[in-house]
């Protein structure tokens, strides 16, 4: 089963093109692909090949080890539909302007959400999050007794997706249904028309109860409408950090008082950062010029240090996605390595999405008190007015448009990297593949020993880019490391009490 499975990821990959489109005209044209072709259908190469109404290799729906009645135990069942579904939105997120990084953090948490709220009623051991999330409304009595699990959760990613990966142009958007459509040909075969439509009704039920409480959250919903608002004007302070032009103003400044799913800023705890000095002799000073030095350094000797930055800068829509997808981009990966089933597949992918969330949610609220300015405006006012980032040759601006401490690169890989190490260890042999192919940057896998390795190397890799200097990725790195341990204590395994 599993060569079958490769072999259809790789069909899905292929057909797609979003791992390696050099330009956004190639995903454009993937639109015309036959659909057959999209998601690799052949009779030999089906996703759900179990029995009658069953799923990946497990019981049937009138199988034993069920989670509801006569639907089968989901741990039973292969991880392949939540791959091909995150592959997607991946291809997809980094067309999704105007998110990165904070709604799409966000959006993830969501999206997860609603995948593992879908399934878990056959996750034997498992506990819904509708008692702990104030809220979150979802009646089990609108559950089936016979329900395809993977049939329902097509259901669910694709009403999801379509909602919550906003400014998607159409022809890309469409993408969302020809996977759902050629999915369900293929999942529902031989499994009777009731089964079908009491799954797809399910997945679209807990989908649209999961929409429904996001919306709730309000002070999301209007920043998301508005990420750069006009309302907003920076307080001013020596090195303080500011906008030099509209396409700079502050991006998401109210984000700290966006919903969490485990821990609230205020149960966080920060370092304050260096005291800004512009003496040449003071350690600030001394951060500036790392950057200086680092940056100039890596663009000269175009080695392993320009490659680590491009590597993991993440930053430029319409070319990679954004840091918190990344995330989700090495998740596949790894749930691939180390073969997971489903029902480890959604609990991971939840806890991902918590993590990243919280950690967006953290980071943002003490960017905006700290206000702690982007070194290059320091190096060209103190240092050398003709510097350049190694960001800026990939970007229309030379600068993330919001303050540098702490680091969001930094906070994002260390509350991934916490989740990681909690499931599978921190010892690990993993070779990140996610921008593998790419020509327009440096995108060459690189391999990692341990999941600390692989997050310190992502938080420091802002140093040569040229956007962040050292207190902001330390920080970060603490910060995310917090937030995952607070996340890698939440228990799905018991009811909540």
């Amino acid at each position: 089963m599993r060569s079958s499975k490769l072999m259809f990821y790789a069909f899905v990959c292929l057909a797609l093109i979003f791992q390696s489109c050099e330009k956004e005209q190639d995903i454009l044209e993937t639109t015309d692909t036959n659909t057959a072709t999209l998601v690799g259908i052949n009779d030999d190469n089906r996703l759900g090949n179990g029995g009658p109404g069953g799923g990946n290799g497990g019981p049937g729906n009138g199988g034993p080890g069920g989670g509801n009645n006569n639907s089968p135990n989901v741990a039973s069942l292969d991880n392949e539909i939540v791959e091909v579904w995150t592959e997607l939105l991946l291809g997809l997120e980094r067309y999704a302007t105007g998110m990165r990084p904070n709604a799409s953090a966000r959006a993830l948490a969501y999206i997860y959400l609603a995948s593992y709220e879908t399934a878990v009623p056959g996750m034997q051991g498992f506990a819904s999050n509708t008692e702990r999330l104030a809220g979150l409304q979802i009646n089990p009595n609108k559950l089936e007794n016979n329900i395809n699990w993977e049939i329902a959760l097509n259901e669910s990613f694709s009403k999801t997706l379509d909602h919550f990966l906003i400014n998607l142009p159409n022809n890309l958007r469409s993408q969302i249904d020809e996977l759902e459509d050629n999915l369900e040909d293929q999942l529902s075969n031989n499994v009777p028309n009731r089964v079908v439509e009491d799954s797809k009704k399910w997945g679209r039920y807990v989908a649209n109860k999961v929409i429904q409480y996001s919306q709730t959250d309000q002070t999301a919903e209007a920043q998301i409408l508005e990420p750069q608002p006009n309302s907003y004007e920076p307080p001013t302070g020596e090195g303080y950090w500011t906008y030099s032009a509209d396409p700079e103003r502050a991006l998401f400044p109210y984000w700290g008082s966006v919903r969490t799913f485990v821990i609230a800023p205020e149960e966080t705890s920060t370092v304050p950062p260096i005291p800004y000095n512009e003496n040449p002799n003071s350690p600030y000073f001394a951060e500036m010029m790392e950057v200086y030095n680092a940056n100039n350094q890596a663009k000269a000797e175009d080695g392993e240090q320009l490659w680590i930055a491009e590597f993991w800068s993440d930053d430029v829509e319409n070319v990679m996605f954004s840091p918190p997808a990344r995330q989700f981009s090495i998740a596949n990966q790894l749930i691939e390595q180390y073969d997971l089933d489903l029902a480890a597949t959604l609990s991971l992918y939840l806890k991902l999405g918590f993590s990243l969330n919280d950690a967006a949610v953290s980071t943002w609220k003490y960017k905006y008190d700290y206000m702690v300015m982007r070194p290059n405006v320091f190096i060209h006012e103190h240092i050398d007015p003709e510097f350049q980032t190694n960001l800026y040759r990939l970007v229309y601006w030379p600068n993330p448009s919001f303050p540098g401490y702490p680091s969001g690169h930094s906070c994002f890989a260390s509350a991934a990297a916490g989740v990681f190490i909690d499931y599978f260890g921190n010892s690990t042999n993993f070779t990140d593949r996610s921008h593998e192919g790419r020509t327009e940057f440096r995108g060459t896998p690189r391999n990692f020993s341990s999941f600390e390795q692989m997050a310190a190397e992502n938080a420091y890799s802002r140093i040569p880019l040229g956007v962040h200097i050292r207190m902001d990725c330390t920080e970060g790195l603490r910060l995310g490391y917090e937030i995952s341990n607070a996340i890698n204590n939440l228990d799905l395994n018991t009811d909540p009490i």
